[in-house]
């Protein structure tokens, strides 16, 4: 049984809500210019954290099994659905039983939202 969760009901420019606070706080302390190459840069390097962040649904597809160091610790994947940065994704993510993200197993970008929501139900 598949389980779809709504994480937010935003819409249109309110699903980057994710990438322009990270810009304005960025923006606030370096500049407009910086801020956004800065933003960018973070994006890059935090990219599991960004997405996980900016979903708009979620569903559970079943356990993830780790390596021997993750033994310790029940991890799930996770297939999400959002946008981020203008563009609408579908990822498939390593979430823990807390909801904390632990790693992306792989991510389809999308011009619109309805190609997404498609690849989300069809995925």
């Amino acid at each position: 049984m598949a389980m779809v969760q709504s994480v937010s009901a935003a819409l249109g420019a309110a699903q980057d809500r994710v990438m322009a606070a990270l810009v304005a706080g960025l923006a606030q302390e370096f500049g407009h210019d910086a801020g956004e190459a800065l933003a960018h840069r973070f994006l890059g390097a935090e990219e599991a954290e960004f997405l996980w962040e900016a979903r708009d649904q979620e569903r559970w597809i079943g356990a993830y099994q780790g390596t021997d160091s993750e033994a310790d610790v029940e991890l799930d994947r996770v297939r999400i659905v959002g946008r981020l940065a203008g563009r609408w994704y579908v990822a498939v993510m390593i979430v823990d039983g807390d909801g904390h993200p632990h790693g992306l197993l792989g991510k389809r970008s999308f011009g619109h939202r309805h190609a997404a929501m498609a690849a989300f139900a069809d995925a």
